[in-house]
């Protein structure tokens, strides 16, 4: 059985080198990812192949893309980044090495399942080094976009609760919430599958997004009802949403907050990101 940790207290690597490949959502590209053990805290990204030195993750590397977390590193930019940096972070890894080729981390089966089946074949360990603590939050913040919300409000420990409000009567409004541990994500958030809607793939093609998108690796709502059911949870959706908001936090660190979001979108949850950067760093 995998030891996880009881929380995100302590530092943690991994025991051996993990790796996955596959096609990546908007690119239709393959790539491979291979995780490796660090005695450096932080996720550190490099390219296969590269004599390039590794270059630790932040928020601020974070550029605005459709549909995905995108992040720049140098010249290079890497794609669809969450699902991983979920995994990662969720399970609570706090020093890795990441290796990448391509240009987009492979979707997998559109949840973070594939890579926490990775991480546990190779199993955790403790770090050499402590990781970097966020400072306490002294006060709530929350940021706008449009119709959408976002506040973190001080806690003793880090919970999440996702709001979500879709027209189509096969998702409706639906609401999950968490008080995250490494367990309960793997249990309770990894798995919750990407979603769309059958009316919208052909302007997303057109676009040149979702080249890599399948009913094997994205839900697709039509209406009333799912193109490819079952699901795996009744609410899905909204748990995938908050699988999207753990990565996107992942390179700043979960603080000791309740983190409330409303219609949740990637560019909301940096803008969070990048508030808690500044105030609990």
């Amino acid at each position: 059985m995998t030891f996880w940790p009881e929380n995100y207290e302590g530092s943690w690597t991994l025991a051996e080198e993990a790796s996955r490949n596959g096609i990546g959502l908007h690119s239709g590209k393959s790539s491979e990812i291979r995780l490796h053990p660090s005695d450096k805290a932080g996720f550190h990204l490099s390219w296969i192949g590269s004599q390039e030195f590794s270059i630790t993750l932040a928020p601020h590397q974070v550029r605005h893309s459709a549909l995905c977390t995108t992040i720049e590193v140098g010249n290079r930019r890497l794609a669809t980044v969450e699902h991983l940096l979920a995994a990662l972070a969720g399970c609570g890894l706090t020093h890795v090495d990441i290796e990448v080729s391509g240009e987009e981390v492979p979707l997998l089966d559109g949840s973070s399942l594939g890579w926490v089946e990775a991480i546990a074949e190779v199993g955790i360990v403790p770090a050499n080094t402590p990781h970097k603590r966020l400072l306490p939050l002294r006060q709530p913040l929350s940021c706008h976009r449009g119709n959408s919300v976002i506040v973190a409000t001080p806690a003793e420990q880090f919970s999440l609760v996702g709001v979500i409000d879709f027209s189509q009567g096969a998702i409706g409004q639906q609401m999950f919430s968490v008080e995250l541990t490494p367990k309960r994500f793997i249990q309770e958030i990894a798995s919750a599958r990407t979603f769309g809607f059958r009316d919208q793939l052909d302007a997303l093609k057109a676009s040149g997004l979702i080249k890599g998108g399948s009913l094997q690796n994205a839900l697709v709502c039509d209406g009333d009802q799912w193109v490819n059911p079952p699901l795996r949870f009744s609410d899905e959706p909204v748990r995938h949403k908050l699988l999207d908001l753990i990565g996107d936090l992942a390179l700043v660190g979960f603080p000791k907050a309740q983190v409330l979001v409303y219609r949740g979108s990637h560019s909301l949850h940096t803008d969070l990101a990048l508030a808690l950067f500044n105030s609990c760093s």
